[in-house]
């Protein structure tokens, strides 16, 4: 397995792999990587000949008040960790060599991007659109890999690469959890022991309101008053948002007729977590 840290390198390494007729799979992260991570390589690596993870934390995608630079980072935990998943090359560029001095252009979204963590992030999705669309152009990937976990970033992307026809096949992948529940974060590590109990408290309330739609419920109002009323029983729990969306559009729904995403926003002490689920037409 290579690190290389210039686009420069990418690209003549992907030249070589095309020459010998080979796929490549793409799995964009900001590193610190979890099983959730491991679980996106594994995919790529079964279904791609050549697997590069990209290692960078976008300093585009953070708010000036977020924690860019207290984000965890641990290149050779990642490094092993890759390296056993199986992955070809790992990609670590600097800020600078991806965003070079007068860096002014950037891929930005009208729809999908105003809800859920757009509606207090509000520059985070034109940070998470450029930066992909740069790994996208520069790996020229067959496909590219995302989790769950963040729903909203998959469906951008999805949308992204439909608008600017790139032609790269977009992989969900289902969210990893701890034995506990707790969707994996890297964000998990800020994390105190008692917040991390307190953190359960996300799983417990998405899984309440699973139980109101397998028990028929369709309206989206009371499915949100289930999460809503367990997360508020949480003391350290300070809720962002808890949100019934239609998984297409991530408009929301009054009635749930058609598949939606049921997706929550808690901070837990200082820590914002997010999970969700997706509840699909076929399930009711």
């Amino acid at each position: 397995m290579q690190i290389v840290e210039t686009v420069a390198e990418v690209r003549e390494q992907v030249k070589v792999w095309r020459a010998e007729g080979l796929t490549v799979g793409l799995v964009p992260t900001m590193g610190y990587l979890h099983e959730g991570h491991k679980s996106l390589i594994d995919r790529a690596v079964a279904e791609n000949d050549r697997v590069v993870v990209s290692v960078f934390v976008n300093p585009m995608q953070f708010g000036p008040s977020e924690d860019l630079e207290s984000y965890p980072r641990d290149m050779d935990r990642d490094a092993a960790l890759c390296e056993k998943a199986g992955a070809s090359l790992i990609f670590h560029p600097d800020p600078s060599e991806m965003y070079h001095e007068d860096f002014s252009s950037f891929v930005d979204m009208n729809t999908l991007t105003g809800g859920l963590c757009g509606k207090t992030r509000p520059i985070h999705f034109r940070g998470v659109c450029t930066v992909v669309a740069k790994l996208f152009n520069i790996v020229t990937p067959d496909r590219a890999y995302f989790g769950q976990k963040d729903a909203q970033q998959l469906a951008v992307i999805r949308h992204m690469v439909s608008d600017l026809s790139f032609g790269i096949e977009i992989v969900g992948c289902p969210i990893i959890r701890e034995e506990d529940g707790l969707a994996k974060s890297s964000r998990n590590t800020y994390l105190s022991e008692q917040e991390r109990q307190a953190a359960l408290v996300l799983s417990r309330s998405l899984a309440l309101g699973k139980q109101a739609l397998e028990a028929g419920e369709k309206d989206a109002a009371k499915v949100r008053s289930v999460i809503l009323d367990n997360l508020e029983k949480e003391p350290l729990a300070k809720v962002d948002y808890v949100e019934v969306v239609d998984w297409n559009t991530l408009e929301p729904v009054s009635q749930v007729e058609d598949s939606v995403l049921v997706a929550i926003a808690v901070y837990i002490g200082k820590t914002r977590l997010i999970d969700n689920f997706i509840w699909e037409r076929s399930t009711k």
